[in-house]
């Protein structure tokens, strides 16, 4: 029997490789691509690259990165805009959202299943990106999943299993799935380790912590 196919939108972080490992384990032949959008660091797609090459997974790292101009005034492609301090929730976070990035990503993901017959294109979005990020919502979801089925020859569906998840629930199920947390990349800063202030380092504490599980990621200034 043929296994199903799915190309995975993968940042080399928490959820997408959580996604990673329950794919992988649950019989699909994965194909893994990741985007340099000229973001603040490329340390992310390293860590992305090593874990697919643990896992024999194929990776792309698509270089857009001569659009990063058009994706100017958010504090993840504009060096002169200071990454925020704190929870997701806070007004502040506002300024780490780059504009569409999702749907961009999305695109090239389709064009890479459409052009190899693959079945779905897999997202790692999840419920508490939904506070300020608008392409990770249900409905954003729902739509785009509609797209995907009038725009090309071949039937790919958007595979988002996460998207009513909390990360909580998520990192517990990368628990099980034996996800080597310590290896994925979170942090919006490029320093040598997670900075522990940001955001997404943020969330990643307070998810280990609900979970009831050891934290392994090393943060500075914690």
């Amino acid at each position: 029997m043929k296994k199903p196919s799915t190309v995975l939108i993968y940042s080399g972080g928490l959820d997408s490789t959580i996604l990673l490992y329950d794919l992988v384990k649950s019989g699909f032949y994965v194909k893994a691509l990741s985007v340099d959008y000229g973001q603040r660091h490329k340390k992310e797609l390293q860590h992305a690259k090593n874990l697919c090459k643990q896992l024999d997974v194929k990776h792309h790292v698509a270089d857009i990165s001569a659009i990063k101009p058009l994706l100017a005034g958010n504090s993840l492609t504009s060096e002169d805009i200071k990454v925020a301090e704190g929870h997701y929730a806070d007004e502040s976070m506002k300024s780490t959202v780059v504009p569409n990035r999702n749907m961009i990503f999305l695109s090239i993901a389709i064009s890479w299943a459409i052009s190899t017959g693959s079945d779905s294109v897999s997202f790692a979005a999840h419920k508490g990106d939904h506070a300020i990020y608008r392409d990770c919502r249900v409905n954003f979801l729902k739509a785009m999943n509609w797209a995907m089925q009038i725009s090309g020859a071949c039937k790919v569906s958007l595979n988002t299993p996460y998207s009513l998840l909390t990360k909580t629930t998520i990192v517990k199920l990368g628990n099980l799935l034996d996800v080597p947390f310590k290896q994925t990349w979170s942090c919006y800063n490029g320093g040598k380790n997670h900075c522990g202030r940001c955001g997404t380092c943020v969330e990643r504490k307070e998810a280990f912590e609900q979970a009831g599980l050891t934290d392994p990621t090393i943060y500075d200034n914690v």
